[in-house]
C-alpha cells in the first residue's frame, strides 16, 4: 500500500491511498479542475478512484466531493451525520455509516474512527491492506484514549500538527476563532500532536507525514525542533504534506534500501 497527497491545509485537503491497483481518496477540498491538476502531477486519473471517503463536512475537506463524484461516477462514503449536514449533496452515489464502523472495499479494510471535532459526526480513517496499516488523523481537538487505541501500531501515520500555541495566541485570528482552533473540538497543537505520538506504539512506524499545518500559526522549523528534541528517531522518516503542491507517493512499508540507515542495519 502507498499514499500521496493532493494537498493539506486549511485551503484544501485530499489524501490518496493505493493498493493492488485500487485507489481511494480521503476528502476533496479542491475544485474538480484543481484536484485533477494536482492528481496529474502524481500520474493519477481521478476517474480511476474506487471511492471517496469523507471525514467531515467542513469545506476544506468536502467542497469538491460532490462535483468530483458526479463527473467520474465515484461512490462517496460518509457518516450519517456528515450526510445530514446537507453540505455534500448531489453525489453520484452515497453510502452512509456510523462512526466507528468497519468495512471492506476491494483490497482495503477501512475503519472510521470517531474524533472530537466541531462537525456533525466527524471521523478519521485507519486503512489496512495486505498486512500494512495506514492511519490518517487530522482535524481533532484532543487525543482521546479511544483515538490513541485506534491509531496504534501503524506502518504509516498522517498526523495533524496544526498550530503552535504561542503563535496562535499572538496571531491574526479573531478571539472566537482562536478559541475554536485551540479548543478540545478544534485542532491539535504541536504539543498535543507530540504527546499523542509519545503515547502510541511506534515499533512498526516507518513513515510519519506531518499534515494540516496552519500557514499563519505554525512553521515547519518549529515542528522539526520539537521532533528533534523529543523523538529524533522519527525525523529521518518524516515527510511534509503542503498546501500548495502535491506530495508524491510514499510506500506505507519501506524496503530496506529506502529506510533510514539505522533501521536498515537492524534488518540486515
Amino acid at each position: 500500500m502507498r499514499l500521496a497527497f493532493l494537498g493539506s491545509g486549511s485551503r484544501g485537503n485530499g489524501t490518496l491511498l493505493e493498493a493492488d491497483g485500487h485507489r481511494l481518496l480521503i476528502d476533496c477540498g479542491f475544485s474538480v479542475r484543481d484536484a485533477t491538476r494536482r492528481a496529474a502531477q502524481l500520474d493519477v486519473d481521478l476517474a480511476s478512484l474506487d471511492a471517496i471517503l469523507v471525514t467531515h463536512e467542513h469545506s476544506d475537506h468536502s467542497s469538491g466531493v460532490a462535483a468530483l463524484s458526479r463527473q467520474f461516477r465515484i461512490p462517496v462514503y460518509m457518516t450519517h451525520g456528515t450526510c445530514a449536514s446537507g453540505r455534500i449533496d448531489g453525489c453520484a452515489a452515497i453510502h452512509c455509516f456510523d462512526a466507528d464502523s468497519e468495512w471492506s472495499l476491494g483490497p482495503f479494510r477501512i475503519r472510521a474512527v470517531a474524533v472530537p471535532h466541531d462537525a456533525r459526526e466527524p471521523v478519521q480513517y485507519c486503512v489496512e491492506s495486505a498486512g500494512q496499516r495506514v492511519g490518517v488523523l487530522t482535524d481533532l481537538g484532543s487525543a482521546t484514549p479511544h483515538v490513541c487505541r485506534a491509531f496504534d501500531d501503524c506502518d504509516a501515520l498522517v498526523l495533524e500538527f496544526n498550530h503552535d500555541r504561542q503563535m496562535l495566541s499572538a496571531g491574526p485570528y479573531p478571539p472566537a476563532l482562536k478559541r475554536r482552533v485551540g479548543g478540545d473540538w478544534g485542532h491539535l497543537s504541536n504539543d498535543q500532536a507530540l504527546a499523542l505520538l509519545q503515547r502510541l506504539d511506534l515499533q512498526r512506524l516507518q513513515t510519519l507525514v506531518i499534515a494540516h499545518m496552519s500557514e499563519k500559526n505554525n512553521h515547519r522549523s518549529v515542528v522539526e525542533g520539537l521532533l528533534e528534541q523529543h523523538l529524533p528517531e522519527l525525523l529521518p522518516r518524516t515527510r511534509w504534506a503542503e498546501q500548495d503542491q502535491a506530495l508524491d507517493w510514499i510506500a506505507a512499508r519501506l524496503s530496506v534500501s529506502e529506510r533510514p540507515v539505522a533501521d536498515a542495519l537492524l534488518v540486515s
